[in-house]
C-alpha cells in the first residue's frame, strides 16, 4: 500500500517524459487539415453543415503572409481556413490554439535562427483587441505593432488597434 507523497512506478516514469517544445507542437499535424461534417447540436449551433479543422503549420504558414503594418483578426484565419478547404466554417477553438501555438513556436524558432518566425504579434482576437496569451502579454504585442507603425490604445480592460479595416489584411 502506498503512504501519501508515494508515487507507483507508472507514475514516476509520466513525470520524467519530456514536454514538448512548442515547435514540436506546431510540427504535429496528427490528421489534420480535414473536413468534418457537423450533426445534431454543434450543427444547430454552429448553424452550418461542415467545419475545417487547420494544422498547426497551416495557421502558421497563414500568418506569415500578413505583412508588416497591416493586422489580422482570427476571425480573418478562420475565414481563410473555410475558404481553402470548401468548408462553411472553421473551428474557432482550433484556430485560436493554434494561434498560440504558432506565437510561442515563433519565439522559440527566432531565439534558434532569426527570421524563422511568423509575425504572431500582427495577428489580434475576434473582437480587434491585443491578445494577452501571446509571449510578452498585451504590452509585447503593442511594442511589436508600434515598431511597425500600428497604433494601440486602450479602451476600457481591452488594448485595441484603432481604425482596424483600414489596415486590416484580407487572405
Amino acid at each position: 500500500m502506498l503512504r501519501f507523497g508515494q508515487r507507483t512506478e507508472a507514475k514516476m516514469t509520466s513525470a520524467r517524459r519530456k514536454r514538448k517544445s512548442w515547435e514540436e507542437k506546431l510540427n504535429d499535424a496528427k490528421d489534420l487539415p480535414k473536413v468534418v461534417q457537423l450533426k445534431g447540436k454543434a450543427k444547430k449551433r454552429l448553424r452550418a453543415n461542415t467545419m475545417a479543422i487547420a494544422s498547426p503549420r497551416e495557421i502558421f504558414s497563414l500568418i506569415q503572409k500578413v505583412p508588416a503594418g497591416r493586422v489580422a483578426t482570427l476571425v480573418d484565419l478562420q475565414s481563410a481556413v473555410a475558404r481553402k478547404h470548401s468548408a462553411e466554417i472553421a473551428c474557432p477553438l482550433m484556430t485560436g490554439i493554434f494561434t498560440w501555438i504558432t506565437a510561442n513556436a515563433s519565439e522559440e524558432l527566432e531565439g534558434r535562427q532569426p527570421g524563422s518566425g511568423a509575425p504572431y504579434w500582427r495577428i489580434l482576437k475576434s473582437d480587434g483587441s491585443l491578445n494577452p496569451k501571446f509571449p510578452g502579454g498585451v504590452k509585447g504585442q503593442a511594442a511589436r505593432l508600434a515598431e511597425e507603425g500600428v497604433a494601440c490604445e486602450k479602451r476600457g480592460a481591452k488594448t485595441i488597434v484603432p481604425g482596424l479595416q483600414n489596415i486590416r489584411y484580407q487572405f
